[in-house]
């Protein structure tokens, strides 16, 4: 028998009538709804806003350091900087110790990093690099005259200082399996150490080496060892975003690229540095 509606407003669960159209409405309604959340879940932050914050280190100069009066200042900062001006959007610095900085990303404490990381394939598991945006090879330093090559016997019983976490590390591990490793947690701790007598020659970066501590007094009666070295995973440094937010690394890669063209990266770069650390992608 017919069931005569006689809803009001022909509510689905009063008539017969009307279930199945109102019911109908009610699904398209709740999966338009569920799309349009999980659109918002998933876009990457620079596509939902034109702010962005950026993870970085601030005690690895002269890429990045805090002055006296808390600011941040160095390469890093200001190819950040940059970057964000090329990108038109607001960023903000979050200075992060460099253990926590790709848990902090992952995280979405920042929304990408820019601190001197060197792209390996253990990180690239973990999140998306950008095109190398310097390159920077390793040096050997020791008292002059104590060592003519940094080879596996020249070091044998011997103490390497080296950052910790590092390629350099791994290198060390490996390669010099009858030394002793002295692991610092800061890049300049590595010549800290040295000069103090802890350890008997020290790898760390060309930059870094060179530039604040060779060329400064607590550098007198160091040289450097050998050659400089290239590592895999050593040099190339690259700007880290969250695992699979590509439309932020393609967003970079085209920003990096329009600040090398219009010569704004070598004008930041010879702030800090008399040689080309660009990798020959200048």
């Amino acid at each position: 028998m017919k069931i005569t509606c006689h809803c009001p407003f022909h509510r689905a669960d009063h008539c017969e009538t009307c279930r199945k159209p109102v019911a109908m409405m009610r699904l398209m309604s709740l999966t338009a709804g569920f799309a349009a959340s999980l659109l918002l879940l998933t876009a990457p932050a620079d596509a939902q806003n034109a702010r962005m914050r950026v993870g970085v280190e601030g005690n690895y100069p002269p890429f990045s350091v805090i002055g006296p009066d808390g600011k941040l200042s160095g390469f890093d900062i200001d190819i950040a900087n940059a970057l964000c001006a090329e990108m038109k959007v607001d960023c903000t610095l979050v200075q992060q110790e460099w253990d926590g900085m790709i848990p902090a990303l992952n995280t979405r404490k920042f929304d990408m990093i820019v601190a001197s990381m060197t792209i390996t394939a253990d990180r690239a598991k973990i999140v998306d690099f950008s095109d190398v945006y310097y390159d920077v090879p390793s040096r050997w330093v020791a008292k002059q005259g104590a060592f003519t090559e940094p080879t596996p016997d020249a070091l044998k019983g011997k103490t390497i200082i080296v950052l910790r976490n590092s390629p350099r590390a791994k290198h060390a591990k490996e390669k010099y399996p009858n030394s002793r490793l002295l692991l610092v947690a800061k890049e300049t701790d590595v010549y800290l150490e040295l000069r103090a007598g802890r350890g008997d020659i020290a790898l760390g970066s060309s930059v870094i080496a060179e530039g604040l501590f060779l060329k400064r007094p607590e550098g007198a009666g160091f040289a450097t060892v050998g050659e400089p070295l290239r590592l895999k995973g050593d040099s190339d440094v690259g700007i880290a975003v969250r695992k699979g937010d590509t439309p932020l690394r393609d967003r970079i890669n085209a920003a990096l690229k329009a600040i090398k063209a219009d010569g704004r990266y070598q004008q930041i770069a010879q702030r800090y540095f008399t040689f080309d650390v660009s990798g020959g992608n200048s």
